[in-house]
């Protein structure tokens, strides 16, 4: 194979089929690595690595404060993050570095007077942002199984901060749409305004502060951001902003690291994120129910796959809201959700022709939502065949839209992930229970689904996504077009995809996923359907016999290379 670099936003040709549309990617070839992520820069930074003899986890790394620094709306030192990681050796492992609850967090501390919801308070400014975990899952991950110093994998990192980049399209359009709540934090103006006004496309941003605190930490490893002077700074903007968060908080905050959820599909080994993530145990549950019917006898896009699908995805997240929550502060019964045999009893409960009414599982969950999309994820596999899959958000595009005065970036929003009250949903639709409310030093659920497949034991399938809930189902959804329908990466990544996650009781699908006809029958079964613009941005790479393929979900703006 000749060696390749070509990014995934190149549609070569467009195939209709009835009503939908089905558009195919040339995807980036490579040998001797890959990397596919949501920014040009960060990918290119990524392949950098590799070829100046750095491992996989090395080139994650550097993408992840790359992404710091250029991707601004997701990519963060103010947020958490998961690390799924295949080693070529044979070991697994998952880095949690989700945000814990403040010290002074309590269960009821966004309800008003009438015990209501104030949901402005949980998406905007201080009292939103959880402790940030996400440079400890960096530097943990680098640490430990990294081959090139942390100085090394954080440079490109520092000289983008220092000297700026030019702001892309997308970028600018993502200021424009928040430089109202920007407006409300002078420190965010001051950072991310320039003479008030939007960055323009093609301005260069330079981060003088931002740089300073990633050579703190290339000098420093963890001790730069958790010791010191930082977690001064992020509390004193946190309280200025209405926050809760101490430097007690952000000094005892520590990233653990766990076993990866593992389910065979096909002969295939699936991992996936366990909690405080809702995205493996869902993924799992969802597969095992599916391993009960033959998808690939009835086709991609089908009323009858899509209606499996669809219940299986049903009962995946009527549960996740049910039980999930953060393992180190409640009993989640695992063993039993994860269970062939339970999932072997949801699919017996499933009728072939009818939809389930959700309300007819756990009905004293049921609540009118909200919905909303925001994360962001790369994908990276080198020469050994090391793997890394990861997933980082600050919640909302920009968080809390608070910027640490003295250190220039943004902090989260994540506590709106936590059930601020059981049965009122979160800004993406999600609801909960009991194991996912309030405490302090508590992670709150998320649905982000970081996922690498083996066959054989190697990597076949690295992926993930951004999205909010519907991040799992786009997992899903690539996932189930390459192993079930056989299809090449490009086209499992353009296929239409289609959501459903319990509340509310509708199917969200993207206008290339349903042709009329199967359009009518799912109506006729008793869904209600709804048409949305897009469902995630999947970055993923795919192992074949003659090297790796990598795509770039042409839902977003990002790339993938290969060498």
């Amino acid at each position: 194979m000749a060696r390749a670099k070509v990014t995934a936003i190149a549609i070569l040709f467009l195939v209709s089929v009835g009503q939908a549309q089905i558009s195919v990617l040339k995807p980036a070839l490579g040998t001797r690595g890959m990397v596919s992520s949501s920014d040009s820069i960060a990918t290119s930074v990524g392949v950098k690595i590799l070829k100046e003899g750095g491992n996989a986890v090395d080139a994650a790394v550097a993408v992840g404060f790359v992404l710091a620094v250029t991707y601004p709306q997701a990519g963060n030192l103010g947020g958490g993050g998961y690390y799924m990681i295949h080693l070529s050796n044979g070991m697994n492992y998952a880095i949690d570095a989700r945000e814990t609850a403040p010290g002074a967090a309590t269960r009821d501390m966004y309800l008003d007077g009438d015990g209501n919801v104030n949901n402005r308070k949980e998406l905007v400014g201080g009292l939103s942002a959880g402790v940030p975990g996400n440079v400890d899952g960096l530097v943990m991950a680098e640490t430990k199984f990294g081959r090139l110093t942390l100085k090394q994998v954080i440079e490109p990192a520092i000289e983008l901060a220092e000297n700026g980049f030019r702001v892309n399209h997308k970028l600018e359009t993502s200021l424009r749409s928040s430089m109202r709540l920007f407006k409300e934090f002078p420190s965010t103006m001051r950072y991310f305004a320039k003479d008030g006004e939007v960055y323009k496309e093609g301005a260069l941003l330079i981060q003088k502060d931002l740089a300073r605190v990633l050579k703190k930490i290339a000098d420093e490893g963890r001790d730069g951001f958790y010791k010191g002077e930082i977690p001064e700074l992020i509390a004193r903007e946190d309280e200025a902003t209405g926050g809760v968060i101490t430097a007690r908080d952000v000094e005892g905050y520590h990233a653990v690291l766990r076993e990866p959820l593992s389910v065979n599909y096909h002969g295939y080994q699936v991992l996936s994120m366990p909690p405080s993530s809702s995205g493996g145990v869902c993924l799992a549950e969802i597969l095992n129910v599916l391993s009960n019917f033959n998808l690939e006898k009835y086709g991609y896009g089908s009323s009858q796959s899509l209606h499996y699908e669809l219940e299986a995805m049903r009962r995946a997240f009527a549960d996740r809201d049910k039980y999930l929550g953060d393992v180190d502060y409640v009993s989640v019964p695992m063993e039993r959700l994860l269970s062939k045999a339970y999932a072997d009893s949801l699919a017996a409960r499933i009728d072939p022709f009818s939809a389930t009414p959700s309300v007819e599982i756990y009905p004293d969950l049921i609540h009118p939502p909200k919905e909303g999309t925001h994360t962001t994820h790369y994908s990276v596999i080198d020469k050994e065949g090391n793997a890394v899959s990861v997933t980082t958000t600050l919640n909302s595009y920009f968080g809390s839209m608070v910027v640490v005065d003295g250190a220039g970036f943004f902090l989260n929003n994540e506590m709106d992930d936590f059930s601020a009250k059981p049965g009122t949903p979160n800004q993406f639709g999600a609801i909960g229970a009991k194991a996912n409310s309030i405490a302090a030093g508590k992670r709150m659920l998320s649905s982000m689904t970081p996922t690498i497949v083996l066959k054989d034991g190697k990597a076949f399938l690295v992926l993930g996504s951004p999205g909010g809930t519907t991040i799992i189902n786009a997992v899903l959804d690539v996932l189930l077009n390459v192993i079930d329908f056989h299809m090449p990466l490009a086209e499992a990544e353009m296929a239409g995809r289609v959501h459903m996650q319990w509340v509310p009781d509708k199917v969200f699908y993207e206008p290339s996923a349903l042709v009329y006809d199967v359009k009518q029958s799912l109506m006729s079964r008793g869904y209600t359907l709804q048409e949305v613009p897009h469902i995630g941005e999947v970055q993923a790479i795919l192992v074949t016999k003659e090297g790796y393929e990598g795509v770039a979900d042409p839902r977003g703006a990002g790339t993938a290379e290969g060498y």
